[in-house]
């Protein structure tokens, strides 16, 4: 559902996650959202990081924000939570952490970040649990003053790839069959932010890449299948953002691949809106795949490197959004980070934001 977010010409913004303030050193540790809550220090604490997360990306000029996901605990990988937080609270997963089952298919540096991030199995069957995304977007939306973007991660497929199948307890005995469980719970939680007032929302699965995996046995019509019934009848402008991973800052590229030529064109059957890729990682070297994307497509072209803590100059991040300007027009482009912030120095984070709110400036003058 294409709904314009913003007047803004090349609208900035960034992909879910941000530094938290040190001040903020609560952790959920599996528990429900409201279960915490009870303790009044833990409510205030967590509305006060999100305030001020927002107010820093609106103050570095961003034009469409995020609540930072302050929800994510410390764990393996830096920002673990991104699958633990679905798993430690979805009916039917196990709690405890098993070695990572993509490890296998991993070079050795991979491997060992991808075990220190860990895996799960299912002892029963997944059914829903306590997310309360829908309750974190209310919490953000009182202090945004521009367009909020809640994202939504991991995703059906990027979640079950982090199971364990051959567990001698497991329920399920395959990826398609958790797949299938996962469909409605991502569906539910999705439909029930755009009914709390969001506008756009940003499904964060890196299941896109799965296709480069023979171990995995699917295709690109099973990966379009699962992400058009996730998002289906979800009342909001949809982004899919799918990158190559970002444990302690390091891109998975022995596991994901980062083939954007292959992967990309068979997932212009997806009923998303806006594709948010990383390109700067790679120096910009596969964004002229962006020349085939339909016309009823946008991108948001990731012109940070999240990965390094080097701040580049407003005119480096300039020149790359001109590549990406080569190949789409102006009117079905966004700019982004390439990922989530959470690893860098909070410093480091914020000056790269301001960076690329000047390049924008540049470049806005430039195709006005």
């Amino acid at each position: 559902m294409n709904i314009e977010i913003t007047e803004q010409l090349l609208p900035i913004t960034m992909v879910g996650s941000y530094p938290r303030p040190p001040w903020y050193r609560q952790q959920l540790e599996g528990r429900d959202l409201l279960e915490a809550f009870k303790l009044d220090e833990y409510e205030q604490t967590y509305a006060d990081a999100v305030s001020c997360i927002i107010r820093e990306q609106e103050r570095a000029g961003l034009d469409v924000v995020t609540d930072g996901q302050m929800y994510f605990d410390d764990y393996g990988g830096s920002i673990g939570s991104f699958t633990w937080y679905w798993h430690e609270r979805l009916a039917g997963f196990a709690r405890a952490k098993l070695p990572s089952p993509i490890a296998a298919g991993a070079d050795e540096v991979d491997a060992d970040i991808l075990n220190n991030w860990g895996g799960v199995w299912a002892e029963g069957k997944i059914g829903p649990g306590p997310i309360r995304l829908a309750t974190m977007h209310r919490i953000a939306a009182r202090d945004a003053t521009r367009p909020l973007k809640p994202c939504v991660g991991a995703g059906p497929l990027n979640l079950a790839i982090h199971v364990t199948y051959d567990h001698p307890d497991s329920y399920y005995r395959g990826l398609h069959d958790l797949v299938e469980d996962l469909i409605p719970v991502f569906n539910a939680e999705m439909r029930e932010l755009a009914d709390a007032g969001a506008r756009i929302v940003q499904l964060e699965d890196l299941g896109a890449w799965m296709p480069l995996i023979p171990a995995y046995g699917v295709d690109s019509d099973f990966v379009v299948d699962v992400i058009n019934r996730t998002i289906e009848g979800v009342e909001a402008k949809i982004a899919w953002h799918f990158c190559l991973g970002n444990a302690y800052g390091n891109a998975n590229i022995s596991v994901w691949g980062g083939m954007l030529d292959r992967v990309l064109p068979p997932l212009y059957e997806s009923n998303v809106d806006q594709f948010v890729l990383d390109f700067a990682l790679r120096d910009m070297s596969d964004v002229g795949i962006l020349s085939t994307l339909p016309q009823d497509k946008e991108v948001a072209a990731g012109v940070i490197d999240v990965r390094s803590l080097q701040i580049e100059s407003a005119q480096q991040i300039a020149d790359r959004m001109r590549k990406v300007l080569d190949v789409v027009p102006a009117d079905r482009v966004w700019f982004t980070t390439d990922c989530g912030l959470r690893n860098l120095p909070r410093f480091v984070a914020f000056e790269k934001l301001k960076s690329m709110h000047a390049a924008a400036e540049i470049v806005r003058a430039e195709v006005a």
